[in-house]
């Protein structure tokens, strides 16, 4: 177990619109409001497509990460996740997981990690800033090799 006791900044309410990018539009919005650390306690919307991790193959190691994709069309969709600071990369890394529904097959679900997604009509993002210091950003992500390369979070520009 890992934990750090943080202390919270701005709160925000983001709203996308229909046809936009979602992380490309987080990214800017983050980039804009120079937040380098954060999270989204819930989400909800809408998604014209999305890309989520997933296959329909049987995993080779169920123990290991899944780097491939699957692409969903039309869903309502709610989540959240963190916002931490990849160092190496120096940009933001947005970790976001969803639950959808496919509104077009009964509300039939996916539940994963969210790759991409365009906006259908609107999302509605409520941020919480984590607050860092003179040293760098409170939350990081740094891929982890003993560990399958996962980007795991961290703590501190150090860690």
């Amino acid at each position: 177990m890992r934990f750090a006791q943080v202390r919270t900044g701005r709160h925000f309410v983001l709203a996308l619109d229909h046809g936009e990018d979602f992380l490309g539009g987080l990214a800017r919005f983050c980039e804009e409001q120079n937040i380098r650390s954060g999270y989204i306690p819930t989400f909800v919307g809408g998604f014209r497509s999305a890309r989520l991790v997933g296959s329909c193959e049987p995993l080779a190691d169920p123990e290991a990460p899944l780097w491939e994709e699957i692409t969903v069309e039309t869903l309502e969709a709610l989540g959240g996740g963190t916002l931490a600071w990849d160092p190496d990369k120096d940009c933001l890394a947005p970790h976001i997981h969803v639950a959808a529904g496919i509104k077009g097959a009964g509300a039939e679900g996916r539940v994963s990690h969210l790759l991409g997604a365009t906006v259908q009509f609107i999302s509605e993002i409520p941020i919480i800033e984590v607050l860092g210091d003179a040293a760098g950003p409170a939350l990081t992500r740094r891929r982890d090799p003993s560990l399958y390369d996962v980007p795991l979070l961290g703590f501190g520009p150090g860690l």
